[in-house]
């Protein structure tokens, strides 16, 4: 038996149903009650399909008056925006799981020896360049995995050593 979906991934879906069939746009909760959704984070919302990646969008900072909101505005983009993926569409929907990140206040990183690529995502910077890579992601086996993967979003050279680096940590909802 499949366990419970969390209160934060039912909505997530719920975003995406409802906009991929009938381009509606959902309300947040009026008074969520989960503690999560009333906080004012970054959130990313991620679509795997059969295991694959199927979209993932997100903020590191908050943008809206609190994480429901900022699930609902992510999971849609993340079902109809990810530029590496062609939107999702109905025929899908039944085939995608659902997982929400909500992510801490980013933080410097002032050594490497600061950062473990199971607990913490990572931010990198140079210039107006930027890349975020989640935590415990399959396949993102070290610091060093992670730093280069997250360069490569960014459009940095991945020997360059001369980014700023901060890190965060995630609570998962699946």
């Amino acid at each position: 038996m499949e366990a419970p979906k969390s209160p934060l991934t039912q909505l997530a879906r719920q975003a995406i149903e409802s906009y991929v069939r009938r381009r509606e746009v959902i309300a947040p909760p009026g008074n969520p009650t989960e503690s999560e959704m009333k906080e004012r984070a970054g959130v990313f919302v991620s679509l795997k399909k059969h295991g694959q990646l199927r979209g993932c969008i997100g903020t590191f900072a908050p943008t809206t008056e609190n994480a429901a909101a900022e699930i609902i505005r992510n999971a849609i983009a993340a079902a109809t925006e990810d530029p590496r993926f062609s939107p999702v569409t109905p025929d899908e929907l039944d085939d995608i799981t659902y997982s929400v990140d909500i992510l801490s206040a980013p933080e410097d990183v002032n050594a490497l020896s600061e950062l473990d690529c199971n607990r913490y995502g990572v931010i990198v910077t140079k210039g107006h360049r930027r890349g975020l890579l989640l935590p415990a992601l399959e396949g993102v086996n070290s610091v060093d995995d992670q730093l280069r993967i997250a360069k490569s979003k960014a459009g940095i050279h991945p020997d360059d050593a001369e980014v700023e680096i901060l890190r965060f940590e995630v609570r998962r909802y699946k």
